[in-house]
């Protein structure tokens, strides 16, 4: 049997929040303001959203909340775009990372299976009704990725080699070195 609960959430997420921790500190400060394109979030912007993002499911899981009709969306929307609209430097930015990335991990590692289980209704006309704390869980890490996703784009349109392609070029030079 194959388990994957709370530590293990935890570990996943923190190895993606650590990619794009690297990803930041890559990035010269100069150009956090830059956009891909006009209406779009900045490098710097897109960071501190990713930063934000598992706020929504840590504040509906913490709170043991059941239905998402008892959750205040509009409140919660305004309070974390509050948050991510304050300007911040780089070294802010990778510092806030660092931190919600640890309340988050933290959170998740002390999380129980009966816990992940339980249902949580979705709102009116959704499909499906119901999911469970475990795959709402899992949502942030795939929002961090779908971002990040976006940051490498924009990585290389600044003339930057993501980490991550840095890292699986250097494995392949030495396997071709170690064939000759």
């Amino acid at each position: 049997m194959t388990y994957y609960g709370g530590r293990e959430m935890a570990a996943s997420f923190r190895t993606v929040r650590s990619h794009t921790i690297q990803t930041a500190e890559d990035i010269p400060e100069e150009q956090y303001g830059f956009k891909a394109a006009p209406d779009t979030r900045s490098i710097g912007q897109l960071l501190t959203h990713i930063a934000l993002g598992p706020r929504y499911q840590h504040h509906i899981h913490s709170q043991g909340i059941d239905d998402l009709k008892k959750v205040d969306f509009t409140q919660l929307a305004r309070q974390l775009g509050a948050e991510e609209s304050r300007p911040r430097t780089k070294s802010e930015i990778v510092a806030y990372l660092k931190s919600e990335g640890d309340t988050f991990a933290e959170f998740l590692e002390g999380l129980a299976e009966p816990l992940l289980a339980e249902p949580v209704a979705m709102p009116p006309g959704t499909e499906p009704a119901t999911k469970s704390r475990m795959e709402m869980l899992l949502s942030p890490k795939e929002h961090e990725m779908h971002h990040r996703g976006q940051l490498m784009l924009m990585q290389r349109m600044l003339g930057i080699v993501p980490h991550l392609t840095r890292q699986r070029q250097r494995i392949a030079a030495q396997a071709q070195a170690t064939a000759r």
